[in-house]
């Protein structure tokens, strides 16, 4: 019998989501810039926790100052962050969510006038002005994670996720073009994905018995291949050591860039996988009623919604109320945004994805 999306969803460890919803980690650059964090970013979330989500995720959450990406980035690398995450766990867990920090490491992709040094990465790329970490600083980037897991732990939060996806450093490790190490950390797949899966172990291994572990992967793209993400994906449901394992597919339903894996629409390559306990989540364009039931239908445990949830700060409410809910149409106003709860840099930020934001429209 395919699960409702307000059914409630147990995990292997820590408490059981109230539903089937969860809040997607998005980018906002509203905090400071020193990382701590602001009342926008602490306003867009407990709404979201008061709108009904599930689980409610921060952003991305860099784990090391050369980690940073963007501005305005939550950062989780210093103990300066503690009071407002605390304050955030807090208030989440009040509004009857649960809550995770997600663990983020930019890697080559940090802007070096961000972080004012050189960025890093899998190997030397001096086009790009990257310098290629030592298996030393490797291994201390999985220390990085590790330590910035137990933060998340001490402010209250209920678990983390550690972002492997989108480019970023473990999916950078992940990459079969690029990574040509000739360590223990390249090569070969199982070397490729080792930073990842030793993050993994060394939070399980830190953290109380209770804190809930995630892990976002990419399916393709950034150099990642379809069948090497379906393998790790399945080591991971295998591994027993992750709560929950999130797969952010940009569109649930498309068919594989990789014309060698046509014929199934990119969740179905994730949801026949044996879950031996652990979680599957989707994210993918999910802005209506229809689309986020379709995927529990194909298999998936739960859904994690973006825009949908930029535009309806209670989204997943509105979904058990009608059965048929769909977002609004884009564009939308800079007022309608500010109603849903988004600061103004965060109004700012969605007025870059074209097609999302039209100046001047108050009506919506």
């Amino acid at each position: 019998m395919v699960a409702a999306l307000h059914d409630p969803l147990g995990f292997r460890r820590g408490p059981a989501m109230a539903n089937r919803m969860v809040l997607a980690p998005l980018t906002n650059l509203q905090s400071h810039d020193d990382g701590t964090l602001s009342d926008d970013e602490f306003a867009w979330l407990v709404k979201r926790a008061a709108g009904g989500f599930g689980l409610v995720m921060t952003c991305a959450a860099s784990v090391h100052p050369l980690g940073k990406g963007f501005p305005g980035q939550l950062g989780v690398h210093n103990d300066a962050h503690l009071p407002g995450l605390a304050r955030l766990a807090a208030a989440l867990r009040a509004g009857g969510a649960l809550s995770s920090v997600q663990l983020q490491h930019s890697g080559m992709r940090a802007p070096q006038a961000l972080i004012g040094a050189q960025p890093v990465g899998v190997v030397d790329d001096p086009e790009r002005g990257v310098r290629g970490l030592s298996t030393a600083e490797v291994e201390q980037a999985v220390e990085d994670f590790i330590v910035a897991a137990l933060r998340a732990e001490r402010a209250g939060f209920d678990g983390v996720e550690i972002h492997g996806a989108h480019g970023y450093l473990p999916c950078q490790f992940l990459d079969v073009r690029r990574n040509q190490r000739h360590d223990k950390y390249g090569g070969s797949a199982d070397n490729r994905a080792r930073l990842l899966i030793e993050i993994i172990a060394g939070v399980r291994a830190s953290a109380r018995p209770d804190f809930q572990i995630g892990v976002r992967l990419s399916p393709e793209r950034y150099g990642v291949d379809l069948g090497e993400s379906r393998a790790l994906a399945a080591r991971i449901l295998a591994g027993g050591q992750v709560d929950y394992l999130d797969m952010s597919c940009w569109d649930a339903f498309k068919q594989p860039e990789d014309p060698a894996w046509a014929g199934r629409a990119l969740i179905d390559w994730f949801t026949d996988l044996p879950r031996h306990g652990t979680r599957l989540g989707i994210a993918g364009k999910l802005t209506d009623a229809r689309s986020a039931r379709e995927c529990l239908t194909r298999g998936a445990d739960f859904v994690l919604i973006g825009r949908g949830a930029i535009l309806h700060h209670d989204f997943a409410r509105r979904v058990g109320q009608d059965a048929d809910f769909a977002s609004v149409a884009l564009p939308v106003g800079r007022a309608h945004l500010a109603r849903e709860g988004l600061g103004e840099k965060f109004i700012d930020y969605m007025a870059t994805w074209q097609g999302f934001v039209a100046d001047g429209q108050d009506a919506r």
